[in-house]
């Protein structure tokens, strides 16, 4: 309960607090105080506005809870339980499309190999081995120009210039190959069973010198790092 003097000031505060609104009323020129009034009607549109918003928000809530009842009777369901198996819906559904779209992934990356794989192995590489036997002729017919060039004299010039255009066309094909993935065996000096076929051999007198190359008698490729044809050679044997 409050006491004389504190009834006593609180009514002096507010005769005061009355007296200088009078004052500041009398003291503001036309326009502001009809600008005060048009303040004032706002503030009270917004107001009820949010009224109206307010009463919207709480209709929503209880349409929510009631569709939320369970068919007994019971009490409603926990929102924030529903919305937790909501979440655990959402990710158990984000983890099938992972697992889904990784299974989708490696069978195409399957179905590409198995196209690509098909391909070479059909189309191409017959189709290579019939340039590789194309580069054994033309190796082989550019060997028996030199040959000639060496022991003619009245043609030389002539059979100079066709081994000159054998050696490019040999150089030509040798660049498709190149661009189809083939390459050659590097000449190397010991015999390497993966890359080497040994067609003859020649007596070694030292244990060293056992499986070293002698001659290299027809070419080997390569194919996609893969032996396409091991390389034909002449090596030494000992004892």
């Amino acid at each position: 309960m409050k006491t004389p003097m504190e009834i006593k000031i609180t009514d002096e505060f507010a005769s005061a607090m009355q007296q200088l609104s009078a004052e500041a009323e009398q003291t503001l020129p036309a326009n502001s105080r009809e600008s005060s009034a048009e303040s004032a009607e706002q503030f009270a549109q917004i107001l009820e506005e949010f009224r109206a918003l307010n009463g919207r928000m709480s209709a929503l809530e209880e349409s929510v809870a009631e569709r939320l009842k369970k068919p007994d009777g019971e009490e409603p369901m926990d929102l924030a339980q529903q919305f937790q198996k909501m979440d655990e819906h959402m990710i158990a559904l984000r983890s099938t499309e992972t697992v889904n779209q990784r299974l989708f992934d490696s069978l195409h990356e399957e179905l590409i190999r198995y196209r690509d794989n098909f391909l070479h192995e059909s189309l191409q590489k017959p189709f290579i081995r019939d340039l590789v036997i194309l580069f054994d002729d033309l190796s082989v017919l550019s060997a028996q120009l030199q040959t000639a060039v060496e022991g003619s004299e009245g043609k030389r010039g002539v059979l100079t210039q066709w081994r000159d255009n054998l050696e490019n066309a040999t150089h030509s094909l040798l660049e498709i190959l190149h661009r189809m993935e083939v390459s050659e065996i590097e000449p190397k000096e010991m015999v390497e069973r993966a890359l080497h076929r040994v067609v003859s051999y020649e007596p070694a007198d030292f244990a060293e010198d056992d499986g070293r190359i002698v001659m290299r008698v027809r070419r080997g490729f390569l194919w996609r790092d893969q032996v396409l044809r091991p390389e034909e050679v002449v090596a030494k044997r000992f004892g």
